[in-house]
């Protein structure tokens, strides 16, 4: 869909595609205004199958009410919260909406997973994998945008009117390297991080992305952005 500024019709603007402003408002612009997108990224299966799994464990314990041991390790008083639309939340095609009235704006992003505490207090839970034999952190360059990913979450859960704690968690999968030999299967570590979320920053960016497209002017590239890069590149050689 292709963003016009005196539509009538609610504008959705997904997560990622807020990752996609921060990272380069010029590429943003070239995708929703123009329907120029990036090329496309293969998927990664073995993730998306991780995933699923994890999904299926505590959906599991979403039904008895009970929490994972892995909660329970990290002394995390909460369990799955069971809600009747938690499968619309999770599917990457609808995720969870809120309409943004002052930029019409219906703002969108698919949890992996939701844990309610004794406060009834919603925590936004991440499922990621990974194969490192190093100690996972989120201080990573490339890992702050998992940060704003769940701090979006946080807010929509927030302005739909969730009592939402601001601790988010990561459920990492690490899978395991040093086995003698593959026999056609790997075996995941699993732990928990968790982050402190900030939301203060997400409605002006919203504003920000509505000005952006509001604009006929083609915004500058983000600082590090290698396809506008690229695209630079390559137009001076011909």
């Amino acid at each position: 869909m292709i963003y016009d500024k005196n539509g009538d019709l609610p504008f959705r603007i997904s997560r990622s595609k807020i990752d996609l402003f921060l990272e380069c408002p010029r590429c943003f612009w070239l995708d929703r205004k123009k329907g120029i997108s990036r090329p496309g990224m293969p998927a990664f299966s073995l993730n998306s199958a991780v995933d699923a799994l994890l999904k299926k464990e505590f959906d599991l314990l979403r039904e008895s009410g009970q929490p994972h041991e892995l909660m329970k390790k990290y002394k995390i008083e909460a369990v799955p919260f069971k809600h009747k639309e938690l499968d619309i939340w999770r599917n990457n095609f609808k995720g969870k909406e809120f309409y943004h009235k002052e930029t019409n704006f219906l703002i969108f992003g698919a949890v992996d997973d939701i844990w309610i505490n004794k406060k009834g207090e919603l925590h936004i839970v991440d499922y990621k994998s990974t194969s490192t034999e190093n100690e996972i952190s989120l201080e990573d360059e490339y890992k702050q945008m998992f940060k704003k990913q769940v701090e979006v979450y946080q807010w929509i859960f927030l302005k739909s009117g969730f009592s939402v704690s601001p601790i988010a968690y990561f459920v990492y999968a690490n899978a395991g390297k040093n086995r003698p030999k593959f026999d056609g299967r790997l075996e995941f570590e699993l732990e928990i991080i968790s982050h402190k979320g900030d939301t203060s920053w997400v409605e002006p960016t919203i504003f920000a992305m509505k000005e952006c497209l509001d604009s006929d002017i083609i915004p500058e590239a983000g600082d590090n952005c290698e396809f506008c890069r690229y695209r630079s590149l390559a137009s001076n050689i011909y």
